[in-house]
């Protein structure tokens, strides 16, 4: 391991920042290669830069080569507190914009799967809304499972997110969106594809169903627990691809399953009775910082 001389930073100067926000990326990304196409640089460059920062701080960030790439505990600690500055600096250059009534600035959202396929798009158009307004905001879109959102709020790399309103955090407010429908669902090849009424009690326990690795109503638990639960999926996504196989039933929200109703691909085992419904909201944390940008993308949910 070599050792670097231990020096003082006497000021941070914008090309330590850039430098910074260099190391961010690559962290972020897991090596110099596949940070290559975000930061539009090489990765001799990336190289470069990183020697650079780590001469600048006296200390080695990480370690990279045929071992492959990891951030050393002085790395650890360096991105957490980079991470911190930045933070700090974009509630700055927020609220200096909020002074001469511009929206720019960063904006954060995280949302659960397969949400895009919901015929009433409310975030949608209010993504579209914060872009006509704030032509100059840059948005950043995550795919997340509810838990991920949550802490997300909580930490505050989110300012807001989409999830399942199913037990309420303390530390989050929730603002019901709508109402979304599941059934339970089976493939074309399994063997109830053409099954005509209500499965009973005694065949339902039967079945070999997938059943969601995330926390669930009581109303959801009971109708998992009518089935034989001998698989598991973190999302929607995961819940398709084994219903698809043909060898498991599922829920899936209405809206998702119709992609393959359409093709013939799927059917809803008795919809009428086998179905439940899950408010879908979006959350903030209580006694967040003023954020314009956040306010404008709330009040455009409303219409």
């Amino acid at each position: 391991m070599t050792c670097m001389k231990k020096k003082s930073l006497n000021q941070v100067t914008d090309f330590d920042l850039k430098l910074l926000r260099i190391f961010k990326t690559v962290a972020d990304c897991g090596s110099f290669s596949a940070a290559e196409s975000l930061l539009g640089i090489t990765r001799s460059a990336i190289s470069l830069h990183m020697g650079d920062l780590e001469q600048r701080l006296g200390m080695r960030l990480c370690q990279r080569g045929r071992a492959g790439f990891s951030l050393t505990d002085e790395g650890v600690e360096i991105l957490r507190l980079s991470e911190n500055m930045m933070s700090s600096v974009e509630f700055f250059r927020q609220q200096v914009n909020q002074m001469h009534e511009q929206l720019r600035g960063e904006f954060t959202i995280g949302i659960i799967n397969n949400l895009v396929t919901q015929p009433m798009m409310r975030i949608t158009h209010a993504l579209q809304k914060l872009r006509a307004d704030g032509p100059n905001i840059r948005i950043n879109l995550s795919m997340c499972t509810p838990a991920e959102i949550e802490r997300g709020l909580i930490d505050g790399h989110l300012h807001t997110g989409a999830l399942p309103l199913i037990s309420p955090l303390s530390g989050l407010n929730y603002r019901p969106l709508y109402e979304e429908k599941s059934s339970l669902y089976c493939g074309h090849t399994h063997p109830l594809f053409h099954y005509q009424g209500d499965p009973g009690p005694e065949l339902l326990s039967s079945l070999d169903a997938v059943v969601p690795s995330c926390r669930m109503t009581a109303e959801t638990i009971r109708l998992h627990q009518q089935l034989n639960g001998s698989a598991t999926a973190t999302d929607r996504e995961g819940i398709a691809f084994l219903i698809l196989t043909g060898k498991f039933v599922g829920y899936l929200p209405e809206h998702y399953a119709n992609l393959w109703l359409e093709k013939n691909m799927m059917r809803a085992l008795a919809p009428d009775t086998l179905s439940f419904s899950t408010t879908i909201a979006v959350a903030t944390r209580k006694g967040h910082r003023p954020n314009a940008i956040l306010d404008l993308f709330m009040r455009s949910l409303e219409h």
